[in-house]
């Protein structure tokens, strides 16, 4: 493990060896195979603007660690690198993973969205992108993600806004591809977040909406 990872990683698996090894992967995730075998694929298929909007919700540049949830091949993570000290990208899928770590960007951990092997307000900044419908526990995933946030912190949810009609065909197409989506409108997601103390702004552009949470500082 780099030195620097080693207060995001280490201190929480000292503390519950149940979480992993030394190398801060958890086992026995369930992984989805559908976006295993889409790995080699991914970033062709689903493009990265190479400034995207998401750098300026997130507030960048700024120090410390930057946590790409559900982040998978990292095409998000690796135009976000130089705005931050450290990118750390988290999905439960290995072979998206190893897309990700080839890039050379960031740390790559193996976990669920719904337990971090992470510690206590450890990361300056979290972002998940298009990423919130394919979640199996949003709540509680949403409540992880809080957990490691630190005081002062950002949180940015970038999802496609269901409240436009092109994205409610792209929700049907999902279920009929059986990718298991539940997309939610953007006041939905603001609830969860403000019932754990968050200022929400709702931001919206296109077909797109973001959740921008600030955690009060301590």
């Amino acid at each position: 493990m780099c030195r620097a990872c080693e207060g995001v990683l280490s201190v929480v698996l000292v503390s519950d060896p149940s979480l992993g090894g030394g190398s801060g992967r958890l086992t026995g995730v369930p992984l989805p195979d559908l976006f295993d075998l889409l790995a080699p694929l991914y970033d062709r298929m689903i493009r990265a603007d190479d400034e995207p909007p998401l750098l300026q919700h997130l507030d960048l540049p700024a120090g410390g660690w930057l946590l790409d949830a559900a982040g998978g091949t990292g095409r998000m993570a690796e135009r976000i690198a130089g705005a931050v000290d450290h990118v750390l990208v988290l999905d439960a899928s290995h072979p998206m993973l190893r897309q990700a770590m080839s890039k050379g960007c960031c740390l790559a951990v193996v976990a669920a969205t719904e337990r971090l092997p992470l510690a206590d307000g450890s990361l300056r900044r979290i972002c998940l992108v298009d990423a919130y419908h394919h979640l199996a526990d949003r709540e509680m995933s949403v409540r992880e993600l809080w957990r490691v946030l630190a005081p002062g912190g950002r949180l940015v949810i970038e999802e496609p806004d269901i409240d436009r009609l092109a994205v409610k065909i792209v929700a049907i197409m999902e279920k009929v591809a059986l990718m298991r989506s539940h997309f939610a409108h953007g006041e939905a997601i603001a609830l969860v977040l403000n019932r754990l103390g968050a200022q929400v702004e709702l931001r919206r552009d296109g077909h797109t909406l973001w959740a921008v949470a600030d955690k009060p500082a301590a």
